[in-house]
This record gives C-alpha cells, sequence and structure tokens, in this order.
C-alpha cells in the first residue's frame, strides 16, 4: 500500500474511491490490518484501553480521558483506539474462542468514525462510543459488541446471523440498515430500522423478541420494549458529523450536549429548560459554538471552567 495514500486516510482526507481501496486492502490480510494498525498508533493519539482493576483507577481514568484526553482528540479528525483483546473481555451467550483476536474502537468526544468489518459490513460510530468486533468472523454467526451509538449496513448472509451485544438488549439481523443507541452510562436504549428487518431481544427473557419492519424503532422503557414509529430520519445525519434538534426542549437537548461532547453541563438558570428549539450543528463546531447560537433566543450567560471541563448556564 502507497505510504501517502495510507496516511490520506488516517487522517481522514480520502475520496470514497480511496477509503475502497484502502478498507479492501486492509481486510485482505491480517499482516495489512497490523500495518494499517500501526500507521494509525502513529499517526493519531492511541487511547489504549484496559479493564479497570479498581473503583479509584477508573475514576481517575475517566478524569483523564474527560479533561485531558478528549480536549486534545477535539483537535483532530478522528482518534481511533483499536487495542488487541482477551478473550475475557466478552461475556454472554456466544462465547469467543481461544485463538480469536478482537478488537475495540473507541471514539473520543465530539468525533464520530466509520469502518468496515472483515464480512464487509460498514460501521458508523457516534461520539464516546466503542465498538468491539473481531478480526475475522468464523462460526454459525457474526457477534460485535457495542457500547454507545452506531449505524450498521449490515452484508447480508443468511447463514451468518450477524449480532449487536448492547448492555440491555441483543439486535439480531441477516443483511439491514440500523441505529442502534446504548451507551452503558445512559438510560436510553434505541434501535432504529431503516433497510431490512432485525429481531431484537432481551438476555434472560423468555420472550421470542421483538421484529421491527422498516422505518420503525423500539425503546425500552423499564424491562418493557416499545414500538414506534421514526420520527425525525434527519437524527441520523449525526453520521455526516450533523446534530440535528427537531422542537426538542433545551432540557433534552443540553443532554445531548453532554454525551456526546464528554462535558459537564450546570444549569442554574432553569427558566430556559422547557423552552424548545429545532436547528442543525456540525458536530465539529463544538458545544460552545451550539451554545452561543442557543444563547439567540434565549436569555443565558454561560462559563467555562477548563480544568474542571464543565460549562455553568446562569
Amino acid at each position: 500500500m502507497n505510504p501517502e495514500l495510507l496516511q490520506k486516510y488516517i487522517a481522514g482526507n480520502a475520496t470514497e474511491v480511496e477509503k475502497q481501496r484502502v478498507t479492501g486492502w486492509i481486510q485482505e490480510n491480517p499482516e495489512n490490518m497490523r500495518e494499517y494498525m500501526a500507521q494509525r498508533r502513529l499517526h493519531d493519539m492511541a487511547l489504549w484501553r484496559t479493564e479497570p482493576v479498581a473503583e479509584e483507577n477508573s475514576r481517575e481514568r475517566k478524569h483523564f480521558s474527560l479533561r485531558g484526553v478528549c480536549m486534545e482528540a477535539a483537535k483532530i479528525a478522528a482518534v481511533l483506539a483499536i487495542v488487541l483483546l482477551g478473550t475475557h473481555y466478552w461475556t454472554g451467550k456466544h462465547q469467543v474462542p481461544e485463538d480469536k483476536t478482537w478488537q475495540s474502537i473507541y471514539v473520543p468526544a465530539g468525533q464520530r468514525a466509520e469502518l468496515m468489518l472483515a464480512d464487509g459490513t460498514k460501521v458508523w460510530l457516534n461520539s464516546r462510543s466503542t465498538l468491539t468486533f473481531p478480526g475475522s468472523f468464523k462460526g454459525n454467526i457474526r457477534n460485535v459488541k457495542l457500547d454507545g451509538e452506531g449505524y450498521f449496513a449490515v452484508t447480508k448472509n443468511v447463514e451468518q446471523p450477524f449480532i449487536v451485544e448492547t448492555n440491555k438488549c441483543n439486535v439480531k439481523v441477516l443483511g439491514t440498515e440500523f441505529n442502534v443507541m446504548a451507551y452503558a452510562a445512559d438510560s436510553v436504549w434505541e434501535t432504529s430500522l431503516l433497510e431490512g428487518a432485525v429481531e431484537i431481544l432481551v438476555p434472560g427473557s423468555n420472550n421470542s423478541g421483538m421484529r421491527l419492519e422498516p422505518n420503525m424503532m423500539a425503546s425500552l422503557k423499564g424491562n418493557r420494549l416499545v414500538k414506534g414509529r421514526i420520527k425525525e430520519a434527519d437524527y441520523f445525519l449525526w453520521r455526516e458529523g450533523l446534530l440535528c434538534f427537531n422542537d426538542i426542549s433545551v432540557r433534552d437537548m443540553i443532554e445531548k450536549l453532554k454525551l456526546y461532547y464528554g462535558v459537564d453541563i450546570v444549569v442554574n438558570n432553569t427558566r430556559i429548560l422547557k423552552n424548545r428549539y429545532t436547528g442543525k450543528f456540525r458536530t465539529k463546531d463544538g458545544v460552545e459554538h451550539v451554545l452561543k447560537v442557543l444563547k439567540l433566543n434565549n436569555k443565558f450567560t454561560y462559563t467555562k471552567d477548563d480544568e474542571t471541563n464543565v460549562i455553568t448556564i446562569n
């Protein structure tokens, strides 16, 4: 592979044709994948992720990633951490064979990423999301694990279903396009189907699961799945780096900003929380740009403490 083209791809400046060429090369053999990973680590800031061994270490790592790493990550187009994981990272019904290598990609706050899996499935990852996946799919299922939000365009294979495992529910498909929001740290769990068909499974439940048709979505309310129609197709433009809000309360809008940008927002001026807003923003413009626009129709001021990564709205 031409080193200049590979660096162009890693920097996010490749054309669609060049992207296809590089992703095809990456999937040709494990050696190409290893070379890509090495170049990626040299170009980006590698955020090596390990399992927390103690609560104190967990707090320290969160403090570091939100205040230090995420601020630096905002300066580059996309930062991916690709880590070789042991099988103890993967639990649940479908166990990983001891000889299978798993990789993990983490997308920092305010960023997004796009990748292609070994079977040709395309995945878009939203801010603060982690996808764990094998270097190759073997056996009778294709398993990945998601913590965060991802949009999947799954390559059809009737003999090898594709399963997205999350902390609350699993999504099983043969070949389709769908969006999953499943941040482990957030109470919201949603799946939206754009094309094809999916089945939602609740681990430990005796129910057969819920099937969705195109333009339908399912959300978890307590322990119950609720089905409805997709209301806002523009929402999925996050894949293109756009945050879209349509008649959303300022309260809910701020919660999404906190989630996507990894910043704590304290609202002292509670009168604005019931106001509603409609608009679109480029993710790369940052949270302060959103707040400055929001101020135009809502009377408030704000301050930002870069040391603690806290925004206070008064």
